[in-house]
């Protein structure tokens, strides 16, 4: 057996959980910390037009590297199973199939973003007075996808072996240069919105520096050897499937939003700005749960390779108690706070701003009960080795969504947008739950618990 940071095969499931997701948590935390930064930065010092062309890149930006980042986690699951059968070269020809996959996909992601990105702005009709900066902030963002996939899957790699502790460190590092980076570039010397993307880059390059060089020195189970890149067809096939339902799933997903966005685009750039600052705030207050499920997602995938289905069980129980504590607790607080919340996240006290994006809120808030259980069912079925039904929870999120821009948005306007997501949720909740019971291998387990 390997060396554990975490005992997620025998330790005590509730306390190890907990361990493990923490710093997952806190790895979030920070993302969307330099990420905020940017948001605070670009709209304090470069105005609403800034902040609107930040927000109208995103569903893009998001479209691109969701390869990247789909792929990137489905490795993990494969990655977290061997790790769990305690098969060392299954372990590392997995490492090794990985690397190959996504330096394929990466090259993808830089083309389209090199011929693509211009005209698909174009075509979600993107203001003329923001086209510009949009593109200059996600043109950078996509020649660097390299970077973003090495660093999302050095991290995933030691999270997948049970060190969620390391990444957490080296995003810390990566996060308080990326301020000060976003600082000197974009104040100090006024590269707008293009300073915000180079600060990105270069932060993310120094976690990678840091995660690889930890690896080599102190992970050497996940290091391939020359042999492990002659990979098996099924390890090959494994790894491409999953990565590949994950990475289908999210881009249905960003796809979705995209749609979205278009109808968004066509409200004016302060709507735009309010709806930005709205979701980030969403983003930020969805982190416990989608953490807490991540944490589940190794959890269950490593229990699934060592075949112990009562604690996989007793994970999914405990990932969504908690889920629902925490979706309760932040509900009350966004309900009594949003208007304040809105305004500092933004740095505007313009009332179209903040009304809209304080309904926003104030609406998709309650549901995160829903989103709680969502998230742990999701994630459970994609650790349990399933490449289907999440990826028909997405279909379903997208169609109902341009159902939404097609019939409902255009007759009320934004509070269309408002009351999407969460009947949406509900919708594919139900389809998710249903599909976690009628799983064999859950089934299996539960007549033995």
């Amino acid at each position: 057996m390997f060396k554990r940071k975490n005992d997620l095969l025998n330790g005590p499931v509730l306390s190890e959980l907990l361990i493990f997701s923490v710093p997952l948590f806190l790895s979030a935390l920070f993302q969307q910390l330099y990420n905020t930064v940017d948001m605070v930065i670009i709209g304090k010092h470069l105005g609403e037009t800034s902040l609107a062309a930040l927000g109208a890149s995103m569903a893009v930006y998001q479209l691109l590297i969701s390869f990247s980042f789909g792929f990137g986690g489905g490795f993990g699951i494969v990655i977290s199973r061997a790790f769990g059968s305690g098969d060392k070269e299954l372990l590392k020809e997995s490492v090794a199939g990985s690397l190959i996959i996504g330096g394929g996909i990466v090259g993808i992601i830089m083309f389209i973003g090199l011929f693509l990105l211009r005209p698909l702005l174009v075509i979600l009709k993107t203001p003329d007075e923001i086209l510009q900066l949009t593109y200059d902030y996600i043109f950078i963002i996509t020649m660097f996808a390299g970077i973003s996939f090495a660093y999302n899957l050095s991290s995933g790699l030691l999270r997948s072996i049970g060190n969620s502790i390391s990444p957490l460190v080296f995003l810390v590092i990566a996060s308080i240069i990326n301020i000060i980076l976003d600082i000197v570039f974009v104040v100090g010397l006024d590269y707008g919105i293009k300073g915000a993307a180079i600060a990105t880059i270069i932060a993310q390059s120094v976690s990678v520096i840091l995660s690889i060089t930890f690896i080599w020195k102190k992970e050497h189970e996940l290091i391939p050897e020359r042999r492990h890149f002659r990979v098996k067809k099924e390890v090959f096939k494994d790894l491409f499937g999953q990565g590949a339902s994950m990475a289908m799933m999210i881009s249905i997903v960003v796809i979705g939003s995209v749609i979205i966005q278009y109808s968004i685009n066509q409200m004016g750039y302060m709507i735009i700005a309010g709806h930005t600052a709205a979701r980030r705030l969403t983003s930020l207050f969805m982190m416990p749960m989608s953490s807490i499920a991540m944490a589940n997602t190794t959890f269950v995938s490593q229990n699934k390779g060592a075949d112990k289905g009562d604690r996989i069980i007793a994970s999914v129980r405990y990932s969504n108690l908690l889920c629902i504590a925490w979706s309760l607790i932040i509900t009350v607080i966004v309900l009594i706070f949003s208007e304040l919340m809105m305004t500092l996240i933004s740095g505007s006290t313009d009332s179209v701003l903040i009304e809209n994006g304080s309904n926003y809120l104030r609406f998709n808030l309650p549901f995160f009960v829903v989103v709680g259980v969502l998230f742990v069912t999701r994630f459970t079925l994609q650790g349990l080795g399933e490449k289907v039904v999440p990826l028909i929870s997405s279909v379903i999120e997208l169609v109902m969504k341009f159902l939404f821009v097609l019939l409902v948005i255009p007759l009320i306007g934004y509070t269309g947008v408002i009351i999407s997501e969460p009947l949406i949720w509900v919708v594919m909740t139900i389809q998710l739950l249903y599909s976690y019971y009628k799983n064999p291998y859950i089934k299996g387990a539960r007549g033995h618990v």
